[in-house]
């Protein structure tokens, strides 16, 4: 759950098994972060960005395959744009989450920090 709340971009491309292997895939690296850096501010740049930008091997390289392929975008702009997608299904799962989470623009990126408290069932 999302506060303020806020809509979330509904990705185009990939199939519904691919979106929802990609929304378990950052639902476990959500439940890790909140476990681990529980009144830290969290990211998708901080999941998969910097030593983690190649995705290959995991669920989200069929984002930049749909844009580098599928799209015939070159490698940078495949890169930005996926990272686009990404970051729309990283924002669905935090809000359909049950826990609730603050949202902030930090430098262009979106950024989530849990407030320790679940949304009433």
């Amino acid at each position: 759950m999302l506060t303020p709340d806020s809509n979330v971009k509904e990705v185009e491309g990939i199939s519904c098994d691919e979106r929802q292997r990609i929304k378990d895939f950052l639902q476990g690296a959500v439940y890790c972060w909140c476990k681990h850096n529980k009144s830290e501010w969290l990211s998708l740049r901080i999941f998969l960005g910097g030593e983690n930008y190649d995705w290959q091997g995991t669920p989200l390289n069929v984002l930049f395959e749909k844009h580098r392929i599928t799209m015939g975008k070159d490698v940078e702009t495949s890169v930005k744009h996926a990272g686009l997608d990404a970051g729309s299904i990283l924002k669905q799962v935090i809000k359909d989450d049950k826990r609730v989470f603050e949202t902030r623009k930090n430098e262009g990126f979106r950024e989530y920090l849990w407030t320790g408290t679940e949304r009433d069932a």
